[in-house]
């Protein structure tokens, strides 16, 4: 679990183009969104893409990301729980 999350953070880094932002200074429960990381929307999008690419999981309900984003944490565990990669 510990790998994965490390690896989760170099992704959302990379993928949402975080350059200020090392994998060191995210701690697995700090928020995604919001006064956590301050990620939107958009960035929203980017890690459903990023789930369904990487990992074999798609999300058909929206409010279910709500629950999916909330931290690396939170992330990395439904991806143990869903991964079909």
């Amino acid at each position: 679990m510990e790998a994965l999350k490390q690896e989760l953070k170099g992704k959302i880094i990379e993928v949402l183009n975080l350059e200020d932002i090392a994998v060191e200074e995210i701690n697995d429960n700090d928020a995604l969104f919001g006064d956590g990381l301050g990620l939107d929307s958009i960035d929203a999008l980017e890690l459903i893409v990023l789930l369904d690419k990487d990992y074999g999981i798609k999300l058909t309900d929206p409010k279910a990301g709500k629950t999916i984003f909330q931290s690396v944490e939170t992330m990395a565990t439904y991806i143990t729980d869903n991964r079909t990669k």
